[in-house]
Formats: structure tokens, sequence, C-alpha cells
């Protein structure tokens, strides 16, 4: 599944604006976005085999957190670029189209 797939998801991006605040485990996520478990697992589980997020046990909870910043830069013509960054540990990996 290439990137901007993955971030065409609605849900998957209200996850992503929830982690750029602050990490969070999966019962706190499926509250404010009013979210089945199932739902709510299937899109963490999509961002984090993508490496955008990554987790960390605190206690008996798993802790959602941000792994990669992200970056959509759209220009008009003549320069017409269309790129998907994400950044991670100085590393940048784009998608041209």
């Amino acid at each position: 599944m290439m990137l901007l797939d993955i971030l065409g998801s609605k849900k998957r991006l209200q996850i992503l604006k929830l982690l750029s605040k602050e990490d969070q485990y999966v019962s706190q996520i499926m509250k404010k976005l009013k979210m089945d478990g199932k739902n709510t697992k299937h899109h963490l589980d999509t961002l984090e085999k993508t490496n955008i997020i990554t987790t960390y046990p605190q206690g008996r909870k798993k802790y959602y957190k941000l792994n990669r910043e992200i970056q959509l830069k759209i220009t008009p013509p003549p320069e017409g670029t269309f790129q998907l960054l994400t950044l991670t540990n100085n590393k940048q990996q784009t998608t041209k189209k």
C-alpha cells in the first residue's frame, strides 16, 4: 500500500492528528474518535506497518506515538510539483507524482 493511500483514510488522519498532540493508548483513541476496537486496531496496525507510528509499553498499556514527520507539498504550474515527504531521524523519503 502506498503512503498516499494510507494517508487517504479520514480515520487514519484523525489518529495522526491525535498522536501529533500526545501519545495515546487504544482506548483513548477509540473514545475520542468514536470507533470500535477492531477498526481502531486495524488503522493503528496499518500506520505501524509503515513505520509512521511506533509503540511502547507503559505498565499494562500499549501506547502509540508518532514516529515520522509528514509533509505534503503541492505547487501550481509551471513548477507543478506534488510531493509527499516523510521524515525520520533527519532522513527523508519522497513520493513524487
